[in-house]
């Protein structure tokens, strides 16, 4: 007797193209500094400026706001060498995403810093740590940081929280309704890394199971995680 087997569907783990427009951050108590200091941009207190929040928090988004404005060039700090830096301050304005401890050349970022406030630069970094804390060998590189100000983004409120579960939905072509985002808002921790997991995780169980997003996928989904 032959027997018919229903073939599994496999999810592929496709890129999403993540809107970085103005338009699309989502505005909340959490991170009305941070969107205040990227709007009064040329009128910063200092030319260096440090963006500081946790994974997921608008950081990069913001940062991407201030290029568009600033006409700034962007870098991640671990790809920073001294040869690079004339060439990443061309426009006169630099985005140095994801500074961590360790995890670049002080050197660079030393000269990076100095050439910056000759040639009268603007510089963005964004942090999920304060840079001051940082335990570094060049103490003048240590003084440096320590004088750029740092500008926080807080955890989101329910608002804002619900807001990004709709926004990362959005990002995937996801159609949700208010029960899924309900339920997850009530259920997944707080934060912003943890809304972005929720949903790629619906996301691709929908996908391999051909099933639409509901609150019970969200509901089999979170009691296996």
């Amino acid at each position: 007797m032959a027997v018919r087997v229903q073939p599994r569907q496999l999810a592929f783990s496709l890129p999403h193209a993540e809107s970085l427009t103005r338009d699309n951050f989502l505005e909340g108590p959490a991170n009305e500094a941070a969107l205040a200091l990227i709007e009064s941009w040329p009128d910063w207190p200092n030319r260096v400026m440090v963006l500081m929040g946790p994974e997921g928090s608008g950081k990069s988004h913001l940062a991407a706001i201030w290029a568009e404005q600033a006409g700034a060039r962007s870098i991640s700090a671990h790809a920073l060498t001294p040869a690079s830096v004339p060439g990443a301050l061309t426009t006169g304005a630099l985005v140095v995403e994801d500074l961590k401890p360790a995890d670049f050349d002080e050197r660079a970022m030393f000269h990076l810093l100095n050439l910056a406030r000759e040639d009268g630069a603007f510089i963005l970094i964004t942090a999920r740590v304060p840079p001051a804390s940082f335990e570094l060998e060049l103490r003048d590189l240590r003084s440096r940081l320590r004088a750029a100000p740092a500008v926080s983004l807080l955890p989101p409120d329910d608002l804002l929280f619900r807001g990004l579960i709709v926004k990362f939905c959005a990002d995937r072509q996801l159609s949700i309704d208010e029960t899924v985002v309900s339920y997850l808002a009530s259920r997944i921790e707080r934060s912003y890394a943890a809304a972005r997991r929720a949903i790629e995780l619906l996301d691709t169980e929908a996908l391999r199971l051909g099933r639409p997003v509901t609150r019970a996928l969200a509901a089999e989904l979170l009691r296996n995680a």
